[in-house]
């Protein structure tokens, strides 16, 4: 506790030592004023002054100072001086103030000085193959180039995919791509797709026309046929062809005309053959109450007959009185005589028969048939399911 000698001075000192306070520094001193006792002083001094949070700002840089310096960077009156990064720019105040709101006085952001560039592919005109209306279509996906850091979201799509297929017409794609900062680029380009035609046909006049594809287009067939009663002139079938002019002639429906002048029934029958369906009367004599019964319910329901292309025959009387009637025309008597041998309608009685399009027997009747079950029975043929079809198409119907 050092020399023996020094201790009387050392106890005389101390008293004077113990009334001098103690050293708390002063600016350029070289003594640091900051102690413990201190923190608590300024922390008691400032816990009632509003403080604002602390501000950081993406892609720049703060710096504040304090109105009483040191520690207090976010105390009432800090003044704080943003600055953006390299490729970015100030959106809002270069400085800020932290309010007695403890709010900052303003809002700031740093964005991007300029947006991302994408270039989007050079998709050119696309014609369709041979009976189809859409294109199959791909490119490469564009890839988007940043100004700034490099660094980007994905590529968002707008419109159909590469590799769809594009119905005829134009076609609008966009691309678009984001920075980081959220500024965008945007780029657009047209999908173009044509499909050859050469122009729609029409059904003739008492006819029907079914076509494949779209009707018209390069590659489409068109299919004609007439309504019963009518005979097909010209082209059945028709191609739009490569040079857009359809193949063959103009079809026409016009009536048909039947030969009642021909030696067989058999003859007869085949002018009848996948065109109209027969529905044959034979009594032997026309003042029969079941065939006057009979003619006057056909007449009635003439727009079913014609619907549903049935032809009456007629066979009144026995040979050689005989004859064979079809609307106006009359047939000799031999061959209304061969027709009821042929198809072995009694001679002497009222009877009925009902042959499809293909000449076959489908029904006989001993009595009166009603239109209701005739057209019934007809309506279930297959060739009729067809027709039925086709007639609703174009419209085809009778008033009720």
């Amino acid at each position: 506790m050092g020399s023996p000698a020094l201790r009387p001075a050392l106890l005389l000192l101390l008293p004077l030592l113990l009334q001098v306070p103690p050293s708390r520094g002063f600016p350029g001193s070289g003594d640091s004023p900051l102690e413990d006792d201190e923190v608590v002083y300024s922390d008691a001094k400032y816990k009632d002054i509003p403080w604002c949070s602390p501000i950081k700002v993406k892609y720049g840089d703060v710096y504040c100072r304090a109105p009483q310096g040191g520690y207090y960077k976010t105390t009432l009156g800090t003044r704080c001086d943003i600055r953006c990064q390299k490729g970015y720019e100030l959106q809002g105040s270069p400085q800020v103030i932290c309010q007695s709101n403890k709010r900052w006085s303003d809002k700031v952001i740093c964005k991007h000085l300029e947006p991302p560039r994408i270039k989007c592919p050079s998709v050119k005109e696309r014609v369709a193959e041979p009976n189809k209306l859409t294109v199959r279509v791909s490119w490469e996906t564009p890839e988007g180039r940043d100004t700034a850091d490099g660094i980007l979201t994905d590529v968002i799509l707008k419109g159909p995919p590469p590799g769809s297929h594009f119905p005829e017409g134009d076609h609008k794609i966009q691309y678009t791509v984001y920075d980081r900062a959220e500024n965008k680029g945007t780029c657009k380009f047209r999908v173009k797709v044509r499909v050859r035609r050469c122009g729609k046909l029409h059904a003739p006049e008492n006819g029907y026309m079914k076509c494949s594809s779209d009707g018209d287009n390069y590659g489409a067939v068109c299919e004609f046929s007439c309504v019963g009663g009518f005979e097909l002139q010209g082209s059945s079938a028709r191609v739009c062809q490569s040079n857009l002019a359809w193949s063959g002639t103009e079809p026409t429906c016009t009536a048909m005309n039947v030969n009642v002048g021909v030696r067989t029934a058999a003859a007869l029958l085949d002018q009848f053959y996948e065109k109209r369906r027969l529905f044959i009367v034979s009594t032997p004599t026309a003042r029969n109450l079941l065939y006057r019964l009979q003619l006057g319910m056909l007449q009635q329901a003439q727009c079913g007959l014609d619907l549903r292309h049935i032809t009456v025959v007629e066979l009144v009387g026995v040979f050689p009185t005989l004859i064979g009637r079809i609307g106006a025309k009359v047939m000799p008597p031999a061959l209304a005589l061969q027709l009821r041998l042929l198809l072995r309608i009694p001679l002497y009685s009222f009877s009925i028969v009902v042959l499809d399009k293909h000449g076959v027997d489908k029904e006989r009747y001993v009595s009166l048939v009603t239109p209701v079950a005739l057209f019934n029975l007809i309506d279930t043929f297959p060739l009729r399911k067809e027709e039925m079809v086709l007639q609703a198409e174009m419209g085809q119907a009778c008033a009720t």
